[in-house]
């Protein structure tokens, strides 16, 4: 296994997909030991001042004019764990818990944590060997950090609750020399910064926008395949249309569209006909998929921001031998950068059912009903296209945002919250249903092309329906339709690559 550099602010997309992917291995850089080191020793020197310091010697939230004596301090930490590890519901996705590992490695590897980097290097020996921790998905407010979450997660390094190791769910003290590691001792502050910060939140987010690209691609293709099999125009893709509007996002996305559809031989053939405009399902993809693209790559430079911060409180400062408290937990950004995607996906699905019922109806797409020969003996896509509208249509209310949402907790110490740790778990469920829209449109799309033989569209679209039929037949007759939707939905999150 190769190993990768773990380097302070060197977070990209390309690490992000490999710890997303499977194990990695990465090693703490040599240029960010001294400041890892230093800010341990700032934690000592100011434990040894017997000074109040917030999450060092003294208790949590509301409880935090509490002091705590010295030789408590070990205990404080690991009550900190065993008392947060308060979650509820299934276990995060696997793509999910390598992205906190990374994250929360990356973050402490900063040197402003207090954290040792025997520590760091515990989180990093997880993911090495995909010895992850078993973090139940609900439990965060997204603010004073994913508490709950990263209690889940820091409890394995000290022996305490589940990991999985190899598909199977083990007990910590059984999983722990899965990747050559023994139960951990937190030191004064460890616990604290393990628990507090946005590595949940964030990893969720950054998983959505990973899986958001490939059904966005996708979607794309399938709807340049719409295009042609409704003998719609590719006029409305012209730059020049989009050239004079400005949006970056929107020339994109025409570029793309015309790529698609280049040399298709059944556009030739209908060139000179009399239809004026297409519905706007078709000739507004440029302008509401573009508007999508730049959501998401707004978002992914918040989530990149982020990945890259520190986000845990107190901050200690070696420079200063100060350890400062403010609000990095607090998880706005990423409940922000959530809600916008949230939109995006939905907005992808509610276009994508809209051409697919287009296909359906006769009257705008000259093609057999439902797509099916011998109508009323066969229903064809019939309800294929409702169970499209049905996920559409629950898209709508869980792209409703989240961040609006507030909630005071720990006795009204903690305010205001950012609600970005569901706001970043919702966009899944929202993905799924979006990738189950597309995938029938595609089925839709390649069963209109099938009815234009012997006509050929473009020679890409024409591999993109290759690919799909090498999986799903043509529907000659009504069968069971759930296997073809499972089967497109699944191809649509792989993304246009074969």
């Amino acid at each position: 296994m190769t190993t990768h550099a773990l380097t302070p602010g060197g977070l990209d997309k390309t690490l992000l997909a490999l710890a997303a992917a499977g194990p990695l291995k990465l090693a703490i850089a040599t240029s960010a030991r001294a400041a890892i080191e230093a800010s341990v020793n700032t934690v000592r020197e100011l434990v040894s001042r017997n000074e109040p310091v917030y999450g060092i010697n003294t208790g949590f939230g509301k409880l935090a004019q509490t002091r705590i004596a010295d030789d408590q301090l070990t205990q404080l930490q690991k009550n900190l764990v065993l008392s947060h590890s308060a979650g509820i519901g299934q276990p995060l996705a696997a793509p999910v818990v390598r992205l906190m590992l990374l994250l929360k490695a990356a973050s402490l590897a900063h040197g402003v944590s207090g954290v040792r980097l025997e520590v760091i290097e515990g989180l990093l020996a997880l993911l090495a060997h995909d010895v992850l921790p078993v973090i139940p998905e609900k439990g965060s407010v997204g603010a004073s950090g994913d508490l709950a979450p990263l209690a889940h997660l820091a409890g394995v390094l000290i022996g305490v609750g589940e990991a999985f190791v190899g598909g199977r769910r083990l007990p910590a003290m059984e999983a722990l020399p899965h990747a050559g590691l023994k139960p951990l001792q937190l030191g004064p502050k460890e616990g604290l910064a393990l628990l507090n910060g946005t590595q949940a939140s964030t990893a969720l987010a950054i998983h959505a926008a990973q899986r958001l690209e490939r059904v966005f691609d996708t979607a794309l293709a399938v709807g340049a395949m719409t295009v042609d099999a409704a003998k719609g125009s590719d006029t409305p893709f012209d730059d020049r249309i989009h050239a004079v509007r400005g949006q970056r996002g929107q020339r994109e996305v025409a570029a793309r569209y015309r790529a698609w559809l280049k040399d298709s031989t059944l556009r030739a053939s209908h060139i000179d006909c009399e239809k004026v405009q297409d519905p706007y399902c078709l000739r507004c993809q440029p302008q509401v998929m573009g508007a999508c693209l730049d959501q998401m790559a707004h978002a992914w430079n918040i989530l990149l921001i982020e990945a890259n911060g520190v986000s845990d409180n107190p901050l200690v400062f070696a420079d200063t031998m100060e350890a400062l408290s403010g609000g990095n937990f607090h998880a706005e950004p990423v409940a922000f950068a959530a809600d916008n995607l949230a939109l995006a996906i939905a907005e992808i699905g509610a276009l994508s059912e809209r051409r697919t019922a287009m296909l359906m109806d006769p009257g705008i797409s000259n093609l057999p009903a439902f797509l099916v020969e011998h109508g009323g003996l066969n229903s064809g896509f019939m309800i294929a296209q409702v169970t499209a509208a049905a996920l559409a249509s629950e898209n709508k209310s869980l792209a409703h945002p989240a961040s609006v949402d507030s909630l005071p907790t720990s006795a009204n110490q903690e305010d205001h919250v950012s609600m970005a740790t569901y706001a970043a778990r919702r966009l899944h469920q929202m993905l799924d249903n979006t990738a189950g829209v597309v995938g029938i449109e595609w089925l839709a799309a390649a069963q209109a092309l099938d009815f234009h033989r012997p006509m050929r569209s473009s020679p890409a679209l024409e591999a993109f329906h290759a690919r799909l039929r090498a999986r799903v037949p043509r529907l000659i007759e009504d069968r069971l339709m759930a296997p073809d939707i499972a089967a497109a939905t699944a191809m649509v999150e792989e993304g246009i690559a074969p």
